[in-house]
This record gives structure tokens, sequence and C-alpha cells, in this order.
């Protein structure tokens, strides 16, 4: 497996850009740029990553494809194509985004997130963005969330089925849908069984933590590995069976050094684990 995270420095060029990379200790990295960005950008990046033998797991997409305001949906559709599109040219494992949301927020939780129209605007929004680009060597890829489509393995399941394209893969994200008691204490057997389930189409993996406050009425929080209860050593063996060039991302954190603390944590669990990293 390779680990890698975000940087939450600047920099301005690919130089720049592996010192960071290189003082993490990352070995998977998220794209350093997106479409926008020149050719010549676009192929001194390739490079650098090519001569340090460095693999880009994820090009995000991160915008709302099924959003109630046309304008935004199309601009967001448009966005996603050609961030697909990048992740196609880099070689990325994969393109990420999330479903999105029938709200103002486009991450927020809603009623009309679960109707049966809005899972069929997935679906369609899915198809549009991978039947545009035609990826043959990248994946498009939908993170679970608490509270959109796909919340759990069998929904994820559910979706690959509907969109029957052979470009849709699988973003995982397991502590996403650890979204309530019985996943919370049964954690190493629902972790168990996303990869059980999923396995095979696994582009790339959001690496986080959890943990429940013992108040009501239910209040399970986000952290960085090894601030939570789950167990790295297992994750990290998973992840490893699923080839030694899966990539797992740790995210969500204030600075540069949370990343590197949160990154040498899963490192050193994959080492306990028995788990070979480059």
């Amino acid at each position: 497996m390779r680990i890698g995270g975000g940087l939450e420095k600047p920099y301005s060029n690919p130089e720049e850009w592996y010192q960071l990379v290189k003082e993490l200790g990352y070995r998977a990295v998220l794209s350093p740029i997106d479409y926008r960005a020149s050719q010549d950008e676009k192929k001194a990046y390739q490079q650098c990553v090519k001569e340090h033998d460095l693999i880009i797991g994820e090009v995000g997409a991160w915008k709302n494809a099924i959003a109630f305001d046309e304008l935004e949906r199309k601009e967001a559709l448009t966005f996603c194509k050609n961030q697909l599109a990048l992740a196609e040219e880099l070689g990325a494992n994969c393109c990420v985004n999330i479903s999105g949301s029938r709200g103002e927020l486009w991450d927020g939780c809603y009623k009309e997130n679960y109707q049966s129209d809005t899972y069929a605007l997935a679906v369609d929004s899915i198809r549009e963005i991978i039947d545009a680009v035609k990826p043959t060597r990248t994946f498009y890829t939908i993170e679970p969330m608490p509270w959109m489509v796909p919340d759990s393995p069998d929904e994820y399941l559910k979706l690959i089925d509907d969109v029957d394209r052979k470009a849709f893969g699988v973003h995982l994200d397991f502590v996403n849908m650890i979204n309530c008691p019985k996943r919370y204490v049964y954690h190493e057997e629902f972790i168990k069984e996303c990869f059980e389930k999923l396995g095979p189409m696994i582009k790339s993996i959001h690496g986080k933590d959890v943990w429940m406050e013992n108040k009501y009425t239910t209040l399970i929080h986000e952290t960085m590995p090894g601030k939570g209860i789950l167990n790295y050593q297992l994750i990290t063996r998973l992840c490893e069976q699923l080839g030694p060039d899966t990539t797992l991302f740790v995210e969500h954190l204030p600075d540069f050094d949370s990343y590197k603390q949160a990154a040498g944590y899963v490192r050193q669990q994959a080492v306990l684990a028995g788990v070979s990293l480059p």
C-alpha cells in the first residue's frame, strides 16, 4: 500500500511540491494541479511523479452534479468531466466526487437526498460524466457520505449495477459510513464488510478515525488516525491485500504538521501489521 495525504503548504512548481511530499514521507499523492493547468505544467508534474516513483491516487472533482439550480449543475458537470479527463491524462487511480445533495449545501443532509428521483439523477449524472470522457486507464468514483448515496457497501454495489459503466469504480471512506452507534461499536466488522464486498473495485481510500461522545442523542466525531478507536493494523492489512499500489490518504487536517503526524501513525501501524511499504 501507499500512504499519502494533504499538504496545507503552498508551492509554485514541481520541485517545491516534491520537497513537501518528501518531508511528509508520502508515496501516494493527490493531484497537485487541476485541469486548468497548462500543458507544460501537466508534463512537469507528471515527470516529477515518474522520477520519484509516486502514484497519483486521486483527482478531486468536489462539485454538486445534482444541484437544484440548473446552471450550477451544468457547471458542476463540466468541471467533473474536465477533472476526469485530467485523471485520464495523468494516469491517476481515480477521479473522486460525492454524489451531491438536493439542498443549499452541496454536501448537506436533506430528506430529498434519499428520494428516488434524486437517486436516478445521481445515476444519470455519473453516466454522463463517464460517457463524455470514456476513460480507459482511470475511473470515476463516488466517495460514500453519512447522509447521501451511497452510505453503505450494499448501496454502493447497487449504484455500481445501476450506473453500469466499466469506468465506474469505488472510492472507499469507511469513516463516513460509520454513521450510527451499531456501526461504531462493530467498526472492525463493518470495515471488513466494506473491503470484502467492494475490494476488487476500490481505487483509492480515505484514512481517518472516529470517536463517539457518551451524550444524547448521538454524537460521532471524525478525527485523525490514532486519535479514535479504529484499528489501523487491521485497516493497513486490508489495504495491502488489494495490492501494493493501493492508495490511502489522510485528510481533513488543519496543517502540515498534523498531516505529518497522521501519516506517520499510519506508517507505524502498517509496519507493526507486517505490511510492506515502498
